[in-house]
């Protein structure tokens, strides 16, 4: 019924110009503005998009909203490290990480950081 829709995803965020800054400016994606005031639009390689709009009660995501594959995830902390991100630190049952927040319990390498609204993102290794 809809496998030939389009499909795009989206996300809230309590303030767009941060927004935009964090992820144009420091990760380096394309920032399209939308024709709804307020709300714009990120160009992810491989023609994804992702919508991310304003909420005034907004709460941020408990989950990862978006993964980014990388091919060297340590290479890749220190890249973003420099730009003023900080990795997240777990240290539960089922997550633990290192001191870089690199998650090393199984699986592809994995680490988390937060947009400025608080939504969770994560960079994995993959080739």
């Amino acid at each position: 019924m809809l496998g030939k829709s389009k499909a795009f995803s989206g996300f809230s965020v309590d303030d767009t110009e941060k927004a935009k800054k964090f992820y144009g400016e420091i990760l380096e994606l394309k920032v399209k503005e939308e024709e709804m005031e307020g709300l714009f639009s990120l160009e992810i390689s491989g023609g994804i998009t992702v919508l991310v709009y304003p909420k005034k009660n907004h709460e941020p995501a408990t989950f990862t909203i978006l993964n980014f594959p990388v091919a060297d995830v340590e290479k890749k902390i220190d890249e973003l490290v420099l730009k003023g991100i900080r990795f997240e630190q777990y240290d539960t049952k089922d997550i633990k990480t290192d001191s870089k927040g690199i998650f090393r319990g199984g699986g592809p390498l994995i680490a988390w950081f937060k947009d400025p609204a608080g939504n969770i993102l994560s960079i994995i290794e993959q080739e």
